[in-house]
């Protein structure tokens, strides 16, 4: 008696091989009807493959939505998280490659931000609700499980790591120690994104082994990289510029992409080194002692 097809696409079955032909070999669905079976193609398979054995494969469709197998399955089982590669992005959703032989759906309710094809996300494998495997982004508990308190590490060391969320107060970082890091959105110079590769200061070492971290420079390096930006733009536009103590932040920003303080700070920095002097309506390098070699 014939039974209904229980296997579906994009899941992972042990299927014994009933026969074979000069395509590759036929693997039994269960139903008991031979127009069922499911060809694993030579191209499929990762290994030679014998009448009889039970295989581990992949199941998709073909281009003509034909349950096919593979013996490229998933490097990663259900619940595990990795690091996966954006290979497409829809409508609906997004593809990640698992090192199966089809890209695993991603729906777009399981997205942290919109990430981009070629970029590395964290994420994990989950079985939706018709059993099929699928991918989320929402990988915050696993990352707490998987994660150890740090150790050996001081204020100051730099800690390299993947950003795996990102919310309004900052950004959350696993590291490749495994710790967890945060950053605060006050420490970051410039807007994140989900799965970007950072190298952060450490900063503040929490009780529970988390720490916190910032991307910006040690005070004293920035105020000279941001004194350097502001007499460059000077020497680029006439040896002067109309910004002062009292121009707008905002425009401060749009300009030196620096908060008001930072300006402040790098102006007063080269004020002091003789290097600007003051204008009506602005600064303006020292024709004396501006220019330095």
């Amino acid at each position: 008696m014939k039974k209904k097809l229980q296997l579906k696409p994009m899941t992972v079955a042990a299927l014994k091989v009933v026969r074979m032909n000069d395509m590759g070999a036929f693997l039994d669905a269960g139903t008991g009807n031979t127009s069922d079976d499911i060809l694993l193609h030579k191209a499929q398979q990762t290994a030679e493959v014998s009448i009889g054995e039970v295989v581990q494969v992949f199941l998709y469709l073909d281009p003509k939505k034909r349950l096919t197998a593979s013996m490229k399955v998933p490097k990663m089982r259900e619940g595990q998280i990795a690091r996966l590669k954006i290979i497409n992005v829809t409508n609906d959703g997004a593809f990640v490659d698992v090192g199966a032989e089809r890209g695993i759906f991603m729906p777009f309710a399981e997205m942290r931000g919109r990430p981009k094809v070629g970029e590395i996300v964290w994420a994990k494998l989950y079985s939706d609700k018709s059993g099929r495997l699928a991918a989320s982004m929402k990988v915050s508990d696993e990352i707490r499980r998987a994660s150890k308190p740090a150790e050996n590490i001081k204020r100051g060391d730099k800690i390299k790591g993947a950003v795996f969320n990102i919310i309004d107060a900052g950004a959350f970082v696993f590291s490749e120690q495994r710790n967890i890091v945060f950053i605060a959105k006050s420490e970051m110079p410039r807007e994140l994104r989900i799965g970007e590769v950072v190298e952060a200061r450490v900063t503040f070492l929490r009780e529970d082994g988390r720490l916190d971290a910032s991307l910006r420079m040690i005070k004293e390096n920035a105020l000279e990289r941001d004194a350097e930006k502001i007499f460059d733009f000077m020497r680029k536009n006439g040896g002067s510029m109309n910004f002062h103590d009292r121009t707008a932040p905002e425009k401060i920003q749009a300009v030196f992409k620096l908060s008001k303080a930072a300006f402040k700070r790098a102006v007063g920095h080269l004020y002091r080194e003789r290097r600007i002097e003051k204008i009506d309506n602005g600064f303006k390098i020292n024709e004396e002692l501006g220019i330095r070699n």
